[in-house]
């Protein structure tokens, strides 16, 4: 399988998957995130939407929850003091984006993309956050994501 090194390659490897391993790996993405105090809720609806096991009812339930939570701390954004606020928003519309129901999404725009950009947006509010000069790419670190995804599908 031909290694992923940029933007174009990681959204026509993402158009190829069918819907559920879209939304699969959005949720990778959003979860690969680590916000330090993360709420309880985008937490839990990150782990109900990451469990293979768990049905319709739990994905939807994960939806409603990431969704509060995005536009909860939406006002957040406007704040330029609380990167980790910031943060825990861009994940959780991440999270919605992966899980957003078939009538809500945006034609020409797959789930696993917009959770790709805003799992993006995330851990650059994280960087800024941190007083560490490393830089995480995150956009780096899909392109692994993804390639370990396909070589799993078979």
């Amino acid at each position: 399988m031909p290694r992923i090194t940029n933007d174009q390659e990681l959204r026509a490897a993402l158009d190829r998957l069918s819907i559920e391993d879209q939304r699969t790996i959005g949720l990778l993405f959003a979860g690969n995130i680590k916000i330090p105090k993360m709420s309880p809720a985008l937490q839990k609806a990150l782990d109900l939407a990451l469990d293979a096991d768990n049905g319709d009812q739990e994905r939807e339930l994960a939806y409603k929850t990431a969704k509060s939570v995005a536009a909860n701390t939406y006002t957040a954004c406007g704040r330029d003091t609380d990167w980790e606020a910031q943060a825990e928003h861009f994940v959780a519309a991440a999270c919605s984006a992966a899980l957003a129901p078939e009538a809500k999404l945006m034609p020409a725009t797959d789930p696993a993309w917009r959770s790709a950009v805003q799992s993006r947006m995330a851990n650059n509010c994280l960087m800024m956050e941190s007083a560490i000069s490393e830089v995480r790419n995150e956009a780096q670190k899909q392109y692994e994501i993804c390639e370990e995804f396909l070589q799993a599908l078979g």
